[in-house]
C-alpha cells in the first residue's frame, strides 16, 4: 500500500487545522490552503439529508458565491461529491457536457472559474460533505497537490468528527447565530409558517424566489426576516409578497 506524505506546506496548513478549530468548526487559514494546492480558493461544506446544507470553511470572494450558488440551485460538484461519495475532478469546464450543470455552468462562467476539483468528507459509507477548490484557469491538479488535497479532505473529516459535538448543536440557538446560512433557517421557519408548507418546501421556495429574480440566496432570506418579503397561502397555492415593488426585492 502506498502512503501519501504531504508537502512542507501542506504539513504546515495541517498542524493548524490539529491545533484546534478556534471560533468555528474547522481551524486554519483557508486562504494559505489554497496557496498550498495551487487553486484560487476552498471551501467545505457539511451535508445533511444527502445534499449540501452548511458552509463551515472557505477562503473569502468566488468559493464562498460557488457554495451559495450551489445550494440555491441544488447542482454542482459539492451536489455530486456528496451524493455518490466519490471524486468529482473537472480540470476544463469549457469541456464540462452543458447538460451536467445546466444552471450553474453559466454561473461559473460568470464567475470566472475554470477548474474545479471536489473532494467527498467520508466516515466509512457515510459523506458528511465536500472539500471544493476552485481556480481561474483550466488545467488539473499537479500530483503533489492531488496528494496534499486528499490529505487535507481526510484531516478535515477529522476535524469534523472532533467538533461533532458543536454541529450536533446546529439547531440550537447558540450556534446558529455563528452559522454562515443562519439567515437561510431561520427564513426558512417563518416562510413555513406564512405558507402552511413544511421547513422543507419552504426552503424550496425561498430558493426559487431567488433564483427567479437572480438574487443571493441570503439577500431574500434576509428581506424575510426583516419582513420586506412575505409568503402566503391563496388558492394558487403558497407565493411571495411584498412590502415595496412587484418583484420582491423589497
Amino acid at each position: 500500500m502506498t502512503s501519501v506524505v504531504a508537502g512542507a506546506g501542506m504539513a504546515r496548513v495541517l498542524r493548524e487545522l490539529s491545533a484546534g478549530p478556534g471560533p468555528g468548526l474547522i481551524g486554519g487559514d483557508p486562504g494559505e490552503c489554497a496557496r498550498v494546492l495551487g487553486v484560487d480558493g476552498v471551501a467545505v461544506s457539511l451535508a445533511t439529508g444527502g445534499s449540501l446544507s452548511e458552509l463551515v470553511w472557505c477562503s473569502p470572494g468566488t468559493s464562498e458565491r460557488l457554495d451559495d450558488e450551489q445550494y440555491t440551485l441544488g447542482e454542482g460538484p459539492g451536489v455530486d461529491a456528496v451524493g455518490s461519495g466519490a471524486l468529482v475532478i473537472e480540470p476544463d469546464l469549457a469541456q464540462v457536457r452543458p447538460d451536467r450543470w445546466p444552471v450553474l455552468l453559466p454561473v461559473l462562467a460568470a464567475l470566472g472559474v475554470g477548474a474545479l476539483f471536489c473532494f467527498p468528507l467520508r466516515i466509512g459509507g457515510v459523506c458528511v460533505g465536500a472539500l471544493t477548490a476552485q481556480r481561474a484557469t483550466a488545467g488539473p491538479l499537479s500530483e503533489a497537490a492531488m496528494d496534499d488535497a486528499l490529505l487535507l479532505a481526510a484531516a478535515v473529516t477529522a476535524a469534523v468528527l472532533v467538533g461533532g459535538d458543536r454541529a450536533a448543536r446546529f439547531s440550537d440557538a447558540e450556534p446558529l447565530a455563528h452559522l454562515h446560512r443562519a439567515v437561510v433557517h431561520q427564513a426558512s421557519g417563518m416562510i413555513s409558517v406564512q405558507a402552511g408548507v413544511t421547513v422543507a418546501q419552504a426552503l424550496v421556495l425561498l430558493r426559487a424566489h431567488a433564483y427567479r429574480f437572480e438574487r443571493p440566496l441570503l439577500q431574500v432570506a434576509e428581506d424575510v426576516v426583516t419582513r420586506r418579503l412575505h409568503f402566503r397561502h391563496d388558492g394558487d397555492g403558497p407565493g411571495p409578497s411584498a412590502s415595496k415593488g412587484d418583484d420582491g426585492r423589497g
